[in-house]
C-alpha cells in the first residue's frame, strides 16, 4: 500500500488515523533513541488530533487530503508551540509563535505533525553531524551519516517513523540525504513553494520540499504545499498541477521521453555509483526512453560559485541572531562550521573584496544558469547520480572542501532555480544510492511523473 492508498483507506474507514499514528509512535520509541531523527515530539497532541480525525470520518464529515498521515518537520520550519532551534544552541529556548505557510496548509488538510526532525546547525552541513542535538544515524547504513542538512527528515522516513517529512534544500539538502537514506526527496522549482516561516540559510537558494517512501507521497505533499503565498515575495503565481492525479496511469509513460545524460556528472562520481546509475538509465532506455548525450563545461564552476554566494547570504541572514530579541548571540553559541561560514561571508562582503569574489560569483551564476537552460532545451530531464560518493562514517574527520564536494551534482539546481529530485536506484554493499532527475523551471510535474515511471520499473 503506497502513501496515497493509505490516505484513501483512512478516509474510507478501512484504517484508523489513531492506529496509524500509534504504530509510528511505537517505532519512534524503539528506534529514535539510537537514530536521533526526531529532536522533539508531541505524541499526546498528535494522538488527540488523530482521534478527532477518526471521529469526523465516522460522522461522515469531510476531511483533508492528508487526513491521518503522520508527518515530521525539519527543525528550521516554524511550527507553533514547538522548539524551532535550527539545531543550534543559539535558539535553544526559542519556541515557535506561529505556523509557517506550509505548516498551515498541512494542518488545513488534516496532516498530523508528530515532531521536529534533526538537521545540521542552521542547515550548514551535509551530514547532520553539526547539530546541537547530536548526530543522526543512517537507518539504512548503520554507523554512516544520513546526509544533510535535512538528515533527520530523511532518516525518519527511512526508519518508518512517519509517513512523510518536510525538509529544506539550499544546495542539495533534501536530495543528498534522500540518496544516502534510500528514500525519495523532492526540491521544487524556486518559488513554487512558500518559504514563509523558514529560517533561511541562503535566501536565493532555499526551497522547502517533501520526503516520502514512494512517489505518491511526494505528489500528495506537493498537492498541499505548492502554490502562491501572498505573505512571501519569492513565490510564483503558477497553475499548480494535480500531482496525485498525474501519476495514476504511468504505463508506457517512458516511451519517447528524452533523457539528458551529462558525461561530466559521471566523471566526478565513484565507479560503484556510476555502474548503478548507468544500469538504471539502460533500464529506462529499454522501456522506451531516448538517451541524449550532453556535456556541461561549467560543472567545476558550480561549487565555488554556490559557496561564495551562500557564505554572503548566510552571513546576512544570521545578523538577526544578535542575542537582543531572542536566543543568544550566534557567534558565541554556534559550532565550527556555522562560524566558518559567518567569517567567510563577513570577509567576502567587505567593500574591498565584494567585487573580487561576490560580484564575480553572481556573474558566474548567470553563466551557469544560461548553460543549464541550454542543456535542458531539447530534453525532458537531466539524469545522473544524486551524490558522487558514498556517505562517510559518523565521526570521520573531513576537510571542509571534502564535505562541500558532496554537493557538486546538486547545487546546479539551486543556482538555476530548477526542480530536482532523488529517488532510490540501488545500493553498494547495502549503502543506498540515488538517481537524480532535473527539469526546466515549473516542470515539477514532469519530474514526479518520471519518478513514478521509474518506481514502476523497480
Amino acid at each position: 500500500m503506497n502513501i496515497l492508498e493509505k490516505s484513501q483507506s483512512i478516509r474510507n474507514r478501512e484504517k484508523k488515523a489513531s492506529d496509524n499514528l500509534e504504530k509510528f509512535i511505537d517505532r519512534i520509541n524503539k528506534h529514535n533513541p539510537k537514530i536521533n531523527a526526531f529532536v522533539e515530539l508531541k505524541t499526546d497532541e498528535a494522538l488527540k488530533n488523530a482521534k478527532e480525525i477518526d471521529n469526523r470520518i465516522a460522522n461522515g464529515e469531510k476531511v483533508g487530503k492528508l487526513a491521518g498521515l503522520v508527518i515530521g518537520i525539519k527543525n528550521n520550519i516554524n511550527v507553533e508551540d514547538f522548539h524551532v532551534t535550527a539545531a543550534s544552541k543559539t535558539l535553544e529556548n526559542y519556541i515557535g509563535t506561529y505556523d509557517a505557510t506550509v505548516i498551515r496548509r498541512i494542518k488545513a488538510e488534516d496532516g498530523i505533525i508528530v515532531g521536529m526532525t534533526n538537521m545540521d546547525e542552521f542547515a550548514a552541513g551535509n551530514s547532520t553531524e553539526t547539530s546541537f542535538h547530536g548526530p543522526t544515524l543512517n537507518p539504512r547504513a548503520p554507523e554512516r551519516i544520513p546526509g544533510g542538512s535535512s538528515g533527520g527528515s530523511a532518516a525518519a522516513v527511512a526508519a518508518q517513523m512517519c509517513d512523510l517529512a518536510l525538509g529544506s534544500d539550499t544546495g542539495g539538502s533534501i536530495r543528498n540525504p534522500a540518496s544516502h537514506c534510500g528514500v525519495m526527496g523532492f526540491k521544487p522549482t524556486y518559488g513554487a513553494v512558500s518559504r514563509q516561516g523558514l529560517l533561511d540559510l541562503a535566501m536565493s537558494f532555499d526551497q522547502i520540499g517533501p520526503f516520502a517512501v514512494d512517489t505518491s507521497g511526494i505528489a500528495l505533499m506537493m498537492d498541499v504545499i505548492a502554490g502562491k503565498d501572498s505573505l512571501e515575495c519569492t513565490t510564483i503565481n503558477w497553475n499548480v498541477p494535480d500531482f496525485s492525479a498525474s501519476i495514476k496511469d504511468m504505463q508506457d509513460s517512458l516511451k519517447g521521453m528524452r533523457l539528458g545524460v551529462v558525461q561530466e556528472f559521471f566523471d566526478v562520481s565513484d565507479e560503484s555509483i556510476v555502474n548503478i546509475i548507468e544500469d538504471r538509465i539502460n533500464q529506462m532506455q529499454e522501456a522506451g526512453a531516448e538517451v541524449v548525450e550532453l556535456n556541461f563545461d561549467s560543472l567545476e564552476l558550480c561549487l565555488p560559485t554556490f559557496y561564495l554566494i551562500n557564505f554572503v547570504e548566510f552571513f546576512s541572514a544570521t545578523r538577526k541572531y544578535d542575542g537582543r530579541k531572542y536566543g543568544e548571540r550566534i557567534e558565541e553559541a554556534c559550532g565550527d562550521e556555522v562560524l566558518r561560514r559567518i567569517h567567510m561571508g563577513s570577509y567576502i562582503s567587505q567593500k574591498e573584496y565584494s567585487g573580487k569574489y561576490y560580484k564575480k560569483a553572481l556573474q558566474a551564476r548567470s553563466l551557469i544558469k544560461k548553460e543549464i537552460t541550454g542543456l535542458l532545451k531539447d530534453v525532458d530531464v537531466l539524469v545522473g547520480p544524486t551524490v558522487p560518493k558514498l556517505p562517510h562514517k559518523v565521526g570521520m574527520e573531513l576537510e571542509p572542501m571534502e564535505i562541500y564536494a558532496y554537493d557538486i551534482l546538486t547545487v546546479m539546481a539551486n543556482l538555476s532555480g530548477i526542480p530536482g529530485a532523488s529517488t532510490p536506484a540501488g545500493d553498494v554493499d547495502g549503502i543506498p544510492v540515488g538517481i537524480q532527475f532535473q527539469a526546466k523551471p515549473l516542470e515539477d510535474e514532469k519530474i514526479i511523473q518520471i519518478m513514478a515511471a521509474f518506481e514502476e520499473l523497480n
